[in-house]
């Protein structure tokens, strides 16, 4: 398996040559130069495996330069009970992500039994043992430069913590993510571990990460790389609960499900899509945003149109609160034909902070066949849905998984079954909880207190020179 990239620039490169990078040099994004396709048998053959061993076979498919013994041992070591043990009351305690079904029909896929209670472990925690293995492999060693909206922050450092030669320099928007994500972030004291408060907006935060990365002499100079889900093994690896949900909840291959998926930079749908591309049995994918319904719009009128910092909304959703999906470009390849011209041209525009409007363009009239639908949440209806959850299934669910419900059932096709993809615990979102449901949510033991631990963070403004002297002043010459 071959990778190239979305804007055509690039050498094609294997699996572990970009597993420790983000950006290609061109500034694209890396993806297979074509899809594995899983044939019927191959489908049920796979549906009895366990978590680990499904990933296993998922993986083998795009890590083709890494051998199957080393492989296999890598899955075996993420995908266990020890490390994914948040498991609510009623869960399948035998399942990594155990569906819970609310009626015939309607399920919720718990993605959120890791260490930081999001669905950003499935893949950090694989992450975290690709990156050791891999600079175990190469005597080397790498400064990991992330940017997080809530979720991949704290994901990527409990993933990271006590990796040999590994550091993490995260940066997050001021004051904008929930009490309990801050902590989680900001309370761990490791030495490996880098807080940058960045004074804007998540999109602020990722503009830096991929200037950064964009500077080859800096990136090469002090080993940088990524764990935003511009990495690919990050989509990769989400590709796995895709399987294993649908697995969940049909009896046979023949059958179609839908996804509803909350999605902010494209990432956690964009390995859906390429499930689907793959075989997998997808009726609809269908994109739940927030107030910061940029993608929304996108697949409902064709144009794409990031905001401004100042037109990003500040929401009770924070790791949606993105107008500027990096993922995205990896789709539009796909939609445009895979003609890296057409997304050089369409990215120069948005690196300049323009618009794209597909409407009318041959492109836009094979949008149906991707399977997408869309819609999007206010607040008022994320406390409705919480509510609703709450009072006739007994189920608490947090703000974003709130979307993905209250977006799924409006576009919900009858007769398909709907799986909704969950972000996170409720336990991570607890004011709003409060204002929903009148009472506090139950933290899973050991996080008691934790935003009253003592924190430490770096507050910088949006400047890259800050962030490249700060980088610099802490790795080791």
């Amino acid at each position: 398996m071959n990778y190239i990239s979305t804007r055509g620039n690039s050498p094609k490169k294997k699996f572990t040559e970009i597993l420790l990078g983000g950006l290609a040099p061109d500034g694209g994004l890396y993806l297979p130069n074509q899809y594995p396709q899983i044939s019927r048998d191959e489908l049920e053959a796979w549906r009895k495996l366990s978590y680990a061993d499904l990933a296993y076979e998922v993986l083998a498919k795009f890590a083709t330069d890494i051998p199957p013994a080393d492989l296999k041992a890598i899955v075996s070591k993420t995908y266990t009970a020890e490390v994914y043990h948040n498991v609510r009351p009623g869960s399948d305690t035998t399942q990594i992500t155990p569906l819970r079904t609310l009626e015939p029909g309607l399920h919720i896929l718990e993605l959120s039994n890791g260490p930081t209670l999001a669905f950003k472990d499935m893949a950090m925690q694989l992450l975290g043992n690709l990156f050791e293995y891999a600079l175990d492999k190469q005597h080397d060693e790498l400064n990991i430069l992330g940017a997080t909206s809530g979720d991949t922050g704290s994901a990527a450092e409990y993933a990271m913590r006590g990796k040999r030669g590994i550091r993490v320099f995260m940066l997050s928007p001021h004051q904008k993510m929930s009490r309990f994500q801050t902590a989680q972030m900001f309370s761990l004291q490791d030495q490996n571990i880098f807080n940058i408060a960045i004074r804007g907006v998540f999109d602020d935060a990722q503009d830096m990460v991929k200037a950064v990365s964009n500077d080859h002499a800096f990136k090469e100079k002090y080993k940088i790389g990524t764990v935003n889900s511009i990495n690919w093994a990050r989509v990769s690896a989400q590709i796995v609960y895709y399987f294993k949900g649908y697995f969940a909840a049909t009896k046979s291959s023949d059958e179609q499900v839908s996804f509803s998926v909350p999605s902010g930079n494209f990432g956690n749908i964009c390995a859906g899509h390429i499930a689907r591309m793959m075989g997998l049995p997808i009726k609809q994918l269908i994109l739940a945003t927030n107030e910061n319904n940029v993608l929304e719009e996108f697949f409902k009128s064709g144009v794409y149109r990031p905001r401004t910092t100042a037109e990003t909304a500040h929401t009770s959703s924070p790791s949606m609160d993105i107008s500027k999906a990096s993922n995205f470009e990896r789709f539009v390849f796909d939609l445009v034909g895979r003609k890296s011209e057409t997304v050089r041209e369409l990215w120069s525009g948005v690196d300049a902070g323009k618009s794209f409007d597909l409407r009318g363009s041959a492109h836009w009239k094979n949008i149906k066949q991707y399977g997408f639908a869309a819609g999007y949440s206010t607040h008022a209806d994320r406390l409705a849905t919480i509510r609703m959850v709450w009072e006739k299934y007994g189920v608490m669910v947090d703000t974003h998984t709130a979307d993905g419900i209250k977006v799924g059932l409006e576009k919900r096709e009858a007769g398909v079954p709907l799986i909704c993809l969950e972000t996170a615990l409720p336990a991570k979102f607890e004011d709003t909880i409060i204002e929903a449901l009148g009472r506090k949510p139950e933290r899973p033991a050991g996080m008691e207190g934790l935003e009253s631990l003592p924190q430490r963070c770096e507050v910088m403004d949006a400047d890259l020179g800050k962030l490249k002297a700060y980088i610099t002043s802490n790795v080791p010459q």
